[in-house]
């Protein structure tokens, strides 16, 4: 298993918009550089994007949720 980390501190969204569906859902396959959710900061929103391939597992940080730099937000398989 292989684990997502956040790039910095914020607020991570497994959605795009409140509205759509999250980026991902189990047994989504994921490339290298793919997006899996956002980071925002100061009203600034960053791509988290996938450094490895695999299949998506779960998010393990809530939507809408604060995080920490290095904290895992999903697993791959």
């Amino acid at each position: 298993m292989t684990e997502i980390p956040s790039p910095l501190p914020g607020t991570f969204y497994q959605r795009p918009e409140p509205d759509a569906a999250p980026y991902k859902s189990k047994g989504d396959d994921v490339a290298v550089g793919e997006v899996i959710g956002l980071i925002e900061v100061m009203k600034t929103f960053i791509e988290v994007k996938a450094e490895s391939a695999g299949t998506f597992e779960s998010y393990l940080a809530e939507n809408a949720a604060p995080v920490q730099a290095g904290a895992a937000l999903a697993r791959l398989a």
